[in-house]
């Protein structure tokens, strides 16, 4: 589902509004006239739309995101222990060496059970809990 195409509704580019509609012909000869008279006004005045923009952007100071904070960010670190004994040895395998243990049956559902006597055998093997 994460790989699916979406449509032109989600686009981030082309935000922009298109060619305006009007109702009737009067209608759109008094925009017309309004957009040259604001023109002409925003001349008079030497306010360019544009460069109002620009400026305004360029005199903005730059976003800077706040640091997150997170568990002992306002704690000082402290260093772990470096005790200088090095690496530890390989443990002995464990190996039954005894005499307890008489064998290894399956009771049911293939689960292994250790056999400590004879009579533990003769229960398992006529399936006996």
């Amino acid at each position: 589902m994460s790989m699916h195409l979406e449509g032109p509704w989600l686009s981030t580019t082309g935000k922009r509004k298109g060619k305006k509609k009007f109702a009737s012909a009067e209608q759109a000869r008094k925009a017309r006239e309004l957009d040259a008279e604001w023109l002409e006004l925003q001349k008079r005045w030497g306010v360019e739309a544009d460069d109002k923009k620009r400026r305004r952007a360029l005199a903005a100071e730059p976003y800077v995101a706040p640091k997150p904070m997170h568990r002992g960010a306002e704690q000082a670190r402290i260093p772990s222990l470096n005790s200088g004994a090095g690496v530890a040895t390989v443990a002995a395998p464990k190996v039954y060496t005894g005499t307890m243990v008489k064998g290894i049956a399956t009771m049911h559902k293939s689960n292994a059970v250790p056999v400590f006597s004879d009579e533990q055998a003769v229960d398992i093997s006529r399936m006996r809990r």
